[in-house]
Protein backbone atom coordinates (compact mmCIF):
# COMPACT_ATOMS: atom_id res chain seq x y z
CA UNK A 1 0.00 0.00 0.00
CA UNK A 2 3.22 2.92 0.83
CA UNK A 3 4.39 1.68 -2.23
CA UNK A 4 1.33 2.34 -4.35
CA UNK A 5 0.69 5.77 -2.27
CA UNK A 6 4.45 6.81 -3.39
CA UNK A 7 3.52 5.73 -6.98
CA UNK A 8 0.46 7.97 -6.80
CA UNK A 9 2.34 10.97 -5.00
CA UNK A 10 5.39 10.53 -8.15
CA UNK A 11 2.84 10.65 -10.36
CA UNK A 12 0.92 13.96 -9.13
CA UNK A 13 4.47 15.53 -8.68
CA UNK A 14 5.18 14.71 -12.41
CA UNK A 15 2.53 15.87 -14.11
CA UNK A 16 2.27 19.23 -11.77
CA UNK A 17 5.44 19.97 -12.85
CA UNK A 18 4.97 19.28 -16.50
CA UNK A 19 1.77 21.12 -16.81
CA UNK A 20 2.42 24.25 -13.89
CA UNK A 21 4.34 27.71 -15.61
CA UNK A 22 7.87 27.73 -14.28
CA UNK A 23 9.51 31.26 -12.76
CA UNK A 24 9.41 34.50 -14.93
CA UNK A 25 12.34 34.91 -17.74
CA UNK A 26 13.82 37.95 -16.32
CA UNK A 27 17.61 39.59 -17.09
CA UNK A 28 19.25 42.74 -16.88
CA UNK A 29 22.99 42.01 -18.02
CA UNK A 30 23.88 39.83 -20.81
CA UNK A 31 26.59 39.43 -24.37
CA UNK A 32 26.02 37.73 -27.63
CA UNK A 33 27.90 34.35 -27.94
CA UNK A 34 28.89 35.45 -31.39
CA UNK A 35 30.88 34.44 -34.50
CA UNK A 36 30.32 30.39 -33.36
CA UNK A 37 27.04 29.06 -34.27
CA UNK A 38 26.49 31.74 -36.27
CA UNK A 39 27.97 33.86 -39.33
CA UNK A 40 31.53 31.73 -39.06
CA UNK A 41 33.35 29.21 -41.07
CA UNK A 42 34.72 27.31 -37.66
CA UNK A 43 34.16 23.77 -37.51
CA UNK A 44 35.08 20.88 -35.86
CA UNK A 45 37.46 20.79 -32.72
CA UNK A 46 37.75 24.60 -33.92
CA UNK A 47 34.17 25.43 -33.41
CA UNK A 48 34.13 23.33 -30.23
CA UNK A 49 36.66 25.27 -28.22
CA UNK A 50 35.53 28.50 -29.43
CA UNK A 51 32.92 28.40 -26.49
CA UNK A 52 33.58 25.94 -23.70
CA UNK A 53 32.84 25.88 -20.00
CA UNK A 54 35.09 28.60 -18.52
CA UNK A 55 33.45 31.00 -20.81
CA UNK A 56 30.00 30.56 -18.91
CA UNK A 57 31.50 30.60 -15.77
CA UNK A 58 33.98 33.36 -16.70
CA UNK A 59 30.30 35.67 -17.92
CA UNK A 60 28.79 34.52 -14.31
CA UNK A 61 31.18 35.32 -12.29
CA UNK A 62 32.04 38.84 -13.77
CA UNK A 63 28.55 39.57 -13.13
CA UNK A 64 26.27 38.80 -16.22
CA UNK A 65 22.91 37.21 -15.74
CA UNK A 66 22.17 35.91 -19.35
CA UNK A 67 24.03 35.43 -22.87
CA UNK A 68 21.97 35.33 -26.23
CA UNK A 69 23.12 32.77 -28.55
CA UNK A 70 22.85 33.51 -32.37
CA UNK A 71 22.50 30.40 -34.85
CA UNK A 72 22.62 30.10 -38.09
CA UNK A 73 20.36 27.44 -40.38
CA UNK A 74 23.16 26.28 -42.40
CA UNK A 75 25.05 24.99 -39.81
CA UNK A 76 21.96 23.13 -38.04
CA UNK A 77 20.96 21.73 -40.77
CA UNK A 78 22.38 20.98 -44.59
CA UNK A 79 20.68 21.64 -47.88
CA UNK A 80 18.51 18.85 -48.01
CA UNK A 81 16.66 20.00 -44.29
CA UNK A 82 18.76 17.21 -42.44
CA UNK A 83 19.75 17.98 -39.26
CA UNK A 84 23.38 18.46 -38.86
CA UNK A 85 24.42 16.42 -35.19
CA UNK A 86 27.93 18.27 -34.29
CA UNK A 87 26.26 21.87 -34.05
CA UNK A 88 22.85 20.62 -31.96
CA UNK A 89 25.46 19.23 -29.53
CA UNK A 90 27.34 22.21 -28.92
CA UNK A 91 23.93 24.23 -28.70
CA UNK A 92 22.59 21.83 -26.37
CA UNK A 93 25.74 21.49 -24.26
CA UNK A 94 26.05 24.83 -23.51
CA UNK A 95 22.53 25.25 -22.41
CA UNK A 96 23.29 22.91 -20.01
CA UNK A 97 26.72 24.72 -19.02
CA UNK A 98 23.96 27.80 -18.56
CA UNK A 99 21.37 26.25 -16.84
CA UNK A 100 24.20 24.59 -14.50
CA UNK A 101 25.94 27.80 -13.61
CA UNK A 102 22.68 30.22 -13.05
CA UNK A 103 23.06 31.51 -16.95
CA UNK A 104 19.98 32.49 -18.74
CA UNK A 105 19.92 31.85 -22.73
CA UNK A 106 18.10 33.10 -25.97
CA UNK A 107 18.51 31.15 -28.76
CA UNK A 108 18.35 33.47 -31.63
CA UNK A 109 17.71 31.85 -35.01
CA UNK A 110 20.16 34.27 -36.70
CA UNK A 111 20.17 34.04 -39.97
CA UNK A 112 18.14 31.59 -42.67
CA UNK A 113 18.58 30.68 -46.22
CA UNK A 114 15.96 32.79 -46.96
CA UNK A 115 16.72 35.71 -44.82
CA UNK A 116 19.73 37.24 -44.15
CA UNK A 117 19.88 41.01 -42.45
CA UNK A 118 22.43 42.54 -44.53
CA UNK A 119 21.45 41.05 -47.91
CA UNK A 120 20.52 44.06 -50.00
CA UNK A 121 24.09 45.22 -48.75
CA UNK A 122 26.07 42.74 -50.58
CA UNK A 123 23.98 42.44 -53.87
CA UNK A 124 21.98 39.43 -52.41
CA UNK A 125 18.28 39.38 -52.15
CA UNK A 126 15.94 37.79 -48.89
CA UNK A 127 13.02 34.97 -50.30
CA UNK A 128 11.39 35.00 -46.93
CA UNK A 129 8.64 37.45 -47.22
CA UNK A 130 7.76 36.69 -50.56
CA UNK A 131 8.02 32.81 -50.76
CA UNK A 132 5.21 30.96 -48.44
CA UNK A 133 7.34 28.21 -48.48
CA UNK A 134 10.51 29.43 -47.29
CA UNK A 135 7.93 30.78 -44.30
CA UNK A 136 6.24 27.58 -43.48
CA UNK A 137 10.13 26.17 -43.62
CA UNK A 138 11.00 28.98 -41.31
CA UNK A 139 8.11 27.73 -38.65
CA UNK A 140 9.30 23.86 -39.26
CA UNK A 141 12.82 25.46 -37.98
CA UNK A 142 11.16 25.77 -34.99
CA UNK A 143 8.56 22.69 -34.61
CA UNK A 144 12.45 20.94 -34.89
CA UNK A 145 14.08 23.64 -32.85
CA UNK A 146 11.08 23.33 -30.06
CA UNK A 147 11.58 19.19 -30.04
CA UNK A 148 15.03 19.42 -29.54
CA UNK A 149 14.75 22.71 -26.56
CA UNK A 150 11.38 22.37 -24.87
CA UNK A 151 13.19 20.33 -21.82
CA UNK A 152 14.62 23.25 -20.59
CA UNK A 153 12.95 25.56 -18.04
CA UNK A 154 11.39 28.49 -19.19
CA UNK A 155 12.70 30.55 -16.85
CA UNK A 156 16.14 29.24 -18.23
CA UNK A 157 16.07 29.75 -21.96
CA UNK A 158 13.89 32.21 -24.23
CA UNK A 159 12.92 31.55 -28.20
CA UNK A 160 14.23 34.65 -30.71
CA UNK A 161 12.29 33.22 -33.74
CA UNK A 162 14.32 35.58 -36.17
CA UNK A 163 16.64 38.47 -36.44
CA UNK A 164 16.61 41.89 -37.75
CA UNK A 165 13.80 41.14 -40.14
CA UNK A 166 14.21 43.63 -43.45
CA UNK A 167 10.31 43.26 -44.83
CA UNK A 168 9.61 45.73 -47.39
CA UNK A 169 6.31 46.13 -46.27
CA UNK A 170 6.10 45.81 -42.08
CA UNK A 171 2.87 43.72 -42.33
CA UNK A 172 4.61 41.00 -43.85
CA UNK A 173 6.74 40.65 -40.84
CA UNK A 174 3.91 41.11 -38.30
CA UNK A 175 1.93 38.16 -40.45
CA UNK A 176 5.17 36.01 -40.59
CA UNK A 177 5.07 36.92 -36.26
CA UNK A 178 1.62 35.88 -36.51
CA UNK A 179 2.78 32.39 -38.14
CA UNK A 180 5.57 31.42 -35.64
CA UNK A 181 3.62 32.68 -32.61
CA UNK A 182 0.72 30.50 -33.47
CA UNK A 183 2.81 27.21 -33.65
CA UNK A 184 5.62 27.61 -30.81
CA UNK A 185 2.40 28.41 -28.52
CA UNK A 186 0.55 25.72 -29.25
CA UNK A 187 4.26 23.23 -28.77
CA UNK A 188 4.95 25.67 -25.50
CA UNK A 189 2.75 27.58 -24.13
CA UNK A 190 4.54 29.32 -21.38
CA UNK A 191 7.93 29.86 -23.24
CA UNK A 192 9.13 34.24 -23.79
CA UNK A 193 9.25 34.73 -26.85
CA UNK A 194 11.22 37.28 -27.96
CA UNK A 195 9.82 39.42 -31.01
CA UNK A 196 11.89 42.83 -32.23
CA UNK A 197 10.93 45.10 -34.92
CA UNK A 198 11.16 45.37 -38.82
CA UNK A 199 13.85 46.96 -40.40
CA UNK A 200 16.71 45.59 -38.07
CA UNK A 201 14.87 45.74 -35.07
CA UNK A 202 15.07 49.25 -34.84
CA UNK A 203 13.45 51.85 -32.71
CA UNK A 204 11.78 53.83 -35.25
CA UNK A 205 9.90 50.66 -36.69
CA UNK A 206 8.34 49.77 -33.21
CA UNK A 207 5.06 51.59 -34.22
CA UNK A 208 4.25 49.24 -36.89
CA UNK A 209 4.99 46.30 -34.97
CA UNK A 210 1.88 44.40 -34.33
CA UNK A 211 2.12 41.96 -30.84
CA UNK A 212 0.20 38.69 -30.31
CA UNK A 213 -2.72 39.83 -28.28
CA UNK A 214 -2.84 38.55 -24.10
CA UNK A 215 0.40 36.84 -24.33
CA UNK A 216 2.34 37.86 -21.35
CA UNK A 217 5.48 35.50 -22.01
CA UNK A 218 6.68 37.94 -24.90
CA UNK A 219 9.89 39.96 -24.78
CA UNK A 220 10.24 43.29 -26.69
CA UNK A 221 13.46 43.30 -28.54
CA UNK A 222 15.26 46.22 -30.13
CA UNK A 223 18.85 46.43 -31.30
CA UNK A 224 20.40 50.54 -30.63
CA UNK A 225 24.06 51.31 -32.86
CA UNK A 226 22.79 55.01 -33.05
CA UNK A 227 25.06 57.51 -33.84
CA UNK A 228 26.49 54.80 -36.67
CA UNK A 229 29.57 57.15 -37.40
CA UNK A 230 30.55 56.04 -33.95
CA UNK A 231 29.59 52.51 -33.45
CA UNK A 232 30.88 51.48 -36.71
CA UNK A 233 33.80 53.57 -37.06
CA UNK A 234 36.14 52.23 -39.53
CA UNK A 235 34.33 48.80 -40.07
CA UNK A 236 35.19 48.00 -43.23
CA UNK A 237 31.70 46.41 -44.11
CA UNK A 238 29.39 49.46 -43.00
CA UNK A 239 28.94 52.27 -45.59
CA UNK A 240 29.28 54.64 -42.10
CA UNK A 241 32.88 53.20 -42.05
CA UNK A 242 34.37 54.78 -44.81
CA UNK A 243 34.34 58.12 -43.02
CA UNK A 244 37.58 57.95 -40.95
CA UNK A 245 38.14 61.73 -39.93
CA UNK A 246 37.40 63.10 -36.98
CA UNK A 247 34.33 63.13 -35.40
CA UNK A 248 32.97 64.30 -31.23
CA UNK A 249 30.69 62.37 -29.12
CA UNK A 250 28.11 63.96 -26.98
CA UNK A 251 27.89 67.23 -29.40
CA UNK A 252 27.86 67.68 -32.81
CA UNK A 253 29.56 65.17 -34.37
CA UNK A 254 31.48 66.82 -37.63
CA UNK A 255 32.55 69.90 -37.64
CA UNK A 256 31.86 72.31 -40.88
CA UNK A 257 35.37 72.02 -41.97
CA UNK A 258 35.41 68.15 -42.47
CA UNK A 259 31.74 67.49 -43.60
CA UNK A 260 32.50 70.29 -46.37
CA UNK A 261 35.44 68.60 -47.73
CA UNK A 262 33.11 64.91 -48.23
CA UNK A 263 32.08 63.84 -51.47
CA UNK A 264 28.27 64.53 -52.08
CA UNK A 265 27.33 61.28 -51.69
CA UNK A 266 29.32 61.40 -48.03
CA UNK A 267 27.22 64.68 -47.39
CA UNK A 268 24.07 63.19 -47.84
CA UNK A 269 25.19 59.83 -45.62
CA UNK A 270 26.48 61.56 -42.92
CA UNK A 271 23.85 64.68 -42.71
CA UNK A 272 22.23 63.72 -39.46
CA UNK A 273 25.55 63.99 -37.51
CA UNK A 274 25.82 67.26 -38.08
CA UNK A 275 23.56 68.61 -35.19
CA UNK A 276 23.48 67.54 -31.39
CA UNK A 277 23.83 63.86 -30.30
CA UNK A 278 23.60 63.27 -26.55
CA UNK A 279 22.42 61.16 -23.47
CA UNK A 280 19.08 63.39 -24.72
CA UNK A 281 18.66 62.59 -27.59
CA UNK A 282 19.57 59.02 -27.73
CA UNK A 283 16.73 58.39 -24.85
CA UNK A 284 13.95 60.24 -26.95
CA UNK A 285 15.32 57.63 -29.94
CA UNK A 286 14.85 54.22 -27.18
CA UNK A 287 11.49 55.97 -26.06
CA UNK A 288 9.80 55.23 -28.98
CA UNK A 289 10.21 51.44 -28.16
CA UNK A 290 9.45 52.28 -24.61
CA UNK A 291 6.34 53.25 -25.04
CA UNK A 292 5.21 50.53 -27.18
CA UNK A 293 6.22 48.10 -24.51
CA UNK A 294 4.58 50.12 -22.43
CA UNK A 295 1.28 49.95 -24.24
CA UNK A 296 1.41 45.86 -24.13
CA UNK A 297 2.32 45.64 -20.80
CA UNK A 298 5.33 43.88 -21.69
CA UNK A 299 9.18 43.98 -20.77
CA UNK A 300 11.43 45.49 -23.13
CA UNK A 301 15.07 44.25 -24.47
CA UNK A 302 17.89 45.55 -25.92
CA UNK A 303 19.25 42.16 -27.66
CA UNK A 304 22.38 43.74 -29.32
CA UNK A 305 24.26 47.60 -29.14
CA UNK A 306 28.07 48.04 -29.17
CA UNK A 307 31.10 49.83 -30.69
CA UNK A 308 33.44 48.51 -32.80
CA UNK A 309 36.79 48.31 -31.57
CA UNK A 310 38.54 50.97 -34.13
CA UNK A 311 36.54 53.75 -32.38
CA UNK A 312 38.29 56.44 -30.59
CA UNK A 313 38.47 55.80 -26.46
CA UNK A 314 37.11 58.85 -25.11
CA UNK A 315 33.91 58.69 -27.48
CA UNK A 316 33.41 55.36 -27.03
CA UNK A 317 33.35 55.24 -23.34
CA UNK A 318 30.96 58.18 -23.18
CA UNK A 319 28.41 56.64 -25.09
CA UNK A 320 28.82 53.19 -23.24
CA UNK A 321 28.30 55.56 -19.93
CA UNK A 322 25.10 57.52 -21.70
CA UNK A 323 23.57 54.02 -22.89
CA UNK A 324 24.14 52.00 -19.41
CA UNK A 325 22.59 54.88 -17.91
CA UNK A 326 19.34 55.19 -20.11
CA UNK A 327 18.45 51.04 -19.49
CA UNK A 328 18.97 51.98 -16.16
CA UNK A 329 17.04 54.56 -15.76
CA UNK A 330 13.98 52.58 -18.24
CA UNK A 331 14.43 49.29 -16.37
CA UNK A 332 15.99 47.52 -19.72
CA UNK A 333 17.68 44.11 -19.94
CA UNK A 334 20.34 44.23 -22.10
CA UNK A 335 23.02 41.96 -24.49
CA UNK A 336 26.20 43.45 -25.81
CA UNK A 337 27.62 42.99 -28.98
CA UNK A 338 29.58 40.74 -28.58
CA UNK A 339 31.70 38.69 -25.91
CA UNK A 340 34.69 38.35 -28.05
CA UNK A 341 34.82 39.79 -31.22
CA UNK A 342 35.35 43.24 -32.92
CA UNK A 343 33.13 44.92 -30.43
CA UNK A 344 33.66 42.84 -27.27
CA UNK A 345 35.43 42.94 -24.02
CA UNK A 346 37.37 39.21 -24.07
CA UNK A 347 40.42 38.58 -26.23
CA UNK A 348 38.96 35.72 -28.68
CA UNK A 349 42.18 33.69 -28.03
CA UNK A 350 40.95 33.52 -24.61
CA UNK A 351 44.57 35.75 -22.99
CA UNK A 352 42.27 38.01 -21.35
CA UNK A 353 40.21 41.18 -21.64
CA UNK A 354 40.68 43.48 -24.61
CA UNK A 355 38.92 45.91 -23.51
CA UNK A 356 38.29 46.08 -19.21
CA UNK A 357 37.21 49.82 -19.24
CA UNK A 358 34.77 49.15 -21.29
CA UNK A 359 33.40 45.98 -19.53
CA UNK A 360 34.19 48.24 -15.61
CA UNK A 361 31.28 50.52 -17.41
CA UNK A 362 28.95 47.50 -18.11
CA UNK A 363 29.05 46.57 -14.85
CA UNK A 364 28.77 50.01 -13.06
CA UNK A 365 24.63 50.03 -14.09
CA UNK A 366 22.26 48.00 -12.38
CA UNK A 367 22.57 43.99 -12.29
CA UNK A 368 19.29 41.85 -11.90
CA UNK A 369 16.33 42.57 -9.07
CA UNK A 370 17.97 45.74 -8.45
Amino acid sequence: MKKLSSLIVSLVFLLTACTTPDKPFVLKRGTNLSHWLSQSPLRGEERARRVEEDDIARLKELGFDHVRIPIDEEQFWDEEGNQLPEAWALLTRTLDLTQQYGLRAIVDLHIVRSHHFNAGFDGGKNTLFEDPAQQEKLVDLWRQLSAVLHSYKTSMVAYEFMNEPVADDPEQWNQLIAMVHHELRSLEPNRTLVIGSNLWQGVRTFKDLKVPANDPHILLSFHFYEPMILTHYKAEWSEYGRYTGEFQYPGVMLSDDDYQSLSDEQQQLLAPFMQDWNRDMLKAMIQQAADVAAQYNLPLYCGEWGVYYTAPAEQKYQWYRDMISIFDELNIGWSTWCYDSGFGFWKRDDSGFDDKPMLDILLSGKALGE
